[in-house]
């Protein structure tokens, strides 16, 4: 790179970082488009819209049918937010709460009025009915003519199928119509039969039209019939303090993320700070751009993601000190140590990203949410590693840092016999892995709950009550929480304001009628309320046990699509099968954390298992990536126990290094953050340094037994 190229690249890039700064700091208009700002934001940050609907007819709904509803809700309302929350109220009451909306009526106006739906040919006669109809979205399509029209498209279940295509078969030239609650509200001509399961339905004036029978279809599939009791504006469930102190956590972190780059790797860790800092700033105008829901949990995701950011700088410049060291120019080391990590960070982040779309195809609700800023973050954390860092360092020698000084120099190391170990390593795990399903035995038997589970997943009761004053988030967290907590006896409280009211609603565990009885009594000494404003309701949780098959089978279907790649890769289904075997290992730990810590399961344990999936299958690849590379390069003589043995010595530092800031970024949001925070953060400090231990002990070691059980070994 010639000097002239280089001044420019410095001085785009600072123009990069500044124009990426300016806009998620401010943004551009009057209402600062592209900012920080106008991020979507969940309930617990932002507040939103609550709707509450109840079944109609006198009869109780069968659990099966209310189950059904409220997944089914659940899948509608995602248009809307990915942390949208549906869960029953009472016996015959559903909840929805969307984040980030203000405007109730628009919602109830296209979510649409429940009721009942059928598609009938002109007798009367019945073709499908509502539950025959798996989604309908409007859309834009062109006709025979290339003009524009809009249009709904039907995906029909397969018994759906099935029968629509015999009706379409037998009625080609004849209408079929819809109806909804009793009106027709669309009666299209079938022009041919329709055997695939999906219809489009033409004759749409605009896309308005399309959207609302789009909306009217969707919302008549349920298994109930429904009518709209109450909505209402709610407040955030958490106040100031909790986003400005995660925000200052994830500053603080982020500087000292980047001096100790700097101080270690010099020259090129003041390029991956200056990315980092690229990084960071893109993922704010990313998260705006493409609508993704922000919650207090994603921020953290976030901070931790700057300092998984820093894992391909780490690897890139661990080579260029080890091409310096073996006796290459700075120029060279520089070309061909971004040349030899290169395989090392594609793989690791394809196997991630693997994972972060198959949960974002088959997950619902936080899962979705969660995969969507995964995917984010590892696209563009190659894309500040592998363009912005090489194009900065390789301007800064341009420029005239050409001595090595300015890079350093890898040490010669000791090659550690890590394989000698192995044993006692695995003893380790076992015992760490076994310690989860024993104590969760121990507290299944003395307290009826395995696990600590929050009410996200064991529902409770919600209990409204009108203060006699305005209460501030700070006043609720502050007075009215411990009066809750005396009562209840537990901190899982959950707390919302009614927007224009002096309403409170107050979330905890299930409450016996003495305890509601107690509860109000409470309320009333401390707070002077009346007590013939002060209801309460059973409410189900809001991780439905659809929710959670989906979850499972999708992780399961991302953990067989990671093996099938590495296997792909590293032509070697052992190295596939250890790498999935040390995920599971870190799942597993942090599990039995949480079984003996006691830490309450929610929508935070979804997202930390699988920020722990990604964070670890990541840092068993680079030490695989360098047995790949080693038995290549070592002669055919050399020991497979040596070659294990140099590999994980080689990449030791990359896995301390990467360890210790993803640690900082964690530990500085553990020690600022809210309670909810560290309850996050807690087990994800665990699970960063399980997964460092399990990648330098445990990867290797288990890869070298199955490749000599299991295969000839090399000698």
């Amino acid at each position: 790179m010639k000097k002239n190229r280089a001044i420019a690249v410095v001085v785009v890039m600072a123009l990069f970082l500044g124009l990426l700064t300016f806009t998620a700091a401010i943004g551009f208009g009057p209402t600062g488009t592209g900012s920080a700002k106008n991020i979507i934001t969940g309930l617990d940050l932002a507040g939103g819209v609550s709707i509450t609907y109840t079944t109609v007819g006198d009869e109780t709904p069968s659990a099966e049918d209310m189950s059904d509803t409220i997944y089914k809700l659940q899948q509608r309302v995602q248009q809307y937010s990915t942390e949208a929350q549906v869960y029953q109220e009472g016996d015959n009451r559903i909840n929805i709460e969307i984040p980030g909306v203000s405007d109730a009526n628009k919602i109830l106006e296209e979510l649409g009025k429940p009721g009942s739906l059928e598609f009938t040919l002109a007798d009367g006669t019945e073709v499908l009915t509502g539950m025959d109809v798996e989604s309908a979205e409007a859309a834009v399509s062109q006709d025979n003519m290339k003009n524009r029209e809009y249009v709904v498209e039907l995906v029909l279940t397969s018994e759906g199928a099935s029968k629509f295509a015999t009706a379409t078969s037998e009625n080609i030239g004849n209408q079929i119509s819809i109806v909804y609650d009793g009106n027709i509200i669309s009666a299209p001509r079938v022009e041919s039969a329709i055997t695939g399961g999906r219809a489009q339905i033409t004759g749409m004036a605009d896309q308005e039209e399309a959207e609302r029978l789009a909306s009217s279809i969707r919302i008549g599939s349920l298994s109930l019939e429904l009518e709209e009791l109450r909505s209402n504006v709610v407040g955030a469930q958490l106040g100031e303090e909790a986003i400005s102190t995660s925000l200052t956590a994830g500053a603080i972190g982020l500087a000292i993320v980047i001096v100790f780059m700097a101080i270690v790797y010099l020259i090129p860790g003041v390029a991956a700070g200056i990315s980092l800092l690229i990084y960071t700033a893109l993922m704010l105008v990313m998260l705006n751009a493409f609508d993704i829901t922000l919650t207090l949990p994603g921020i953290a995701g976030i901070i931790l993601s700057i300092g998984m950011a820093v894992d391909a700088n780490v690897i890139i410049y661990a080579r260029i000190r080890e091409e310096i060291a073996a006796g290459k120019s700075v120029q060279g080391a520089i070309q061909t140590g971004f040349q030899k990590a290169l395989s090392a960070i594609v793989d690791g982040n394809i196997t991630t990203l693997i994972a972060a779309l198959v949960l974002g195809m088959m997950g619902t609700g936080s899962v979705k949410g969660f995969a969507q800023t995964l995917a984010m973050g590892i696209v563009l954390s190659m894309f500040t590693a592998l363009v912005i860092s090489r194009l900065l360092v390789n301007a800064f020698y341009a420029l005239g840092l050409k001595d090595e000084k300015y890079y350093g120099k890898q040490k010669e190391r000791k090659t550690v016999n890590f394989l000698s170990k192995k044993n006692i390593c695995f003893i380790v795990s076992l015992v760490l892995i076994i310690a989860g399903p024993v104590t969760m035995g121990v507290f299944s038997s003395s307290e009826g709950k395995a696990l600590n589970y929050s009410l996200e997943f064991m529902g409770g009761t919600s209990t409204n009550v009108t203060f006699n004053e305005d209460m501030s988030i700070a006043d609720i967290d502050s007075k009215v929480k411990p009066v809750v907590q005396g009562v209840t006896g537990d901190a899982d409280i959950q707390t919302q304001k009614v927007s224009g009211t002096n309403q409170v609603i107050i979330k905890t565990r299930e409450l016996t009628l003495d305890e509601r009885q107690s509860l109000n009594e409470a309320l009333k000494e401390s707070f002077d309320v009346d007590e013939s404003l002060i209801t309460a309701e059973s409410i189900s949780s809001t991780v439905s046990n659809e929710m959670r098959s989906d979850a499972v089978v999708a992780v399961i279907v991302a953990t067989i699509c990671m093996l099938l790649y590495i296997w792909f890769r590293f032509k070697d289904v052992r190295f596939a099968t250890s790498a999935v075997a040390a995920l599971v290992h870190d799942v597993l730990v942090v599990l039995a954390f949480y079984a003996v810590s006691r830490i309450s399961i929610g929508n935070t344990f979804i997202a930390c298992m699988l920020t722990i999936v990604g964070y670890s299958i990541n840092a068993t690849i680079v030490i695989f990536d360098r047995i790949r590379e080693n038995l290549k390069a070592m002669s055919k003589k050399t020991e497979l126990s040596e070659v294990v043995n140099a590999s994980i010595t080689q990449t030791l530092t990359r896995s301390i290094y990467t360890s210790f800031t993803t640690f900082v970024m964690i530990a500085v949001l553990y020690v600022l953050g809210v309670p909810s925070i560290r309850e996050f953060a807690l087990p994800l400090i665990v699970g960063v340094v399980c997964g460092g231990y399990s990648s330098v002990c445990i990867t290797g070691a288990l890869w070298y037994v199955m490749k000599t059980k299991l295969g000839k070994k090399k000698a």
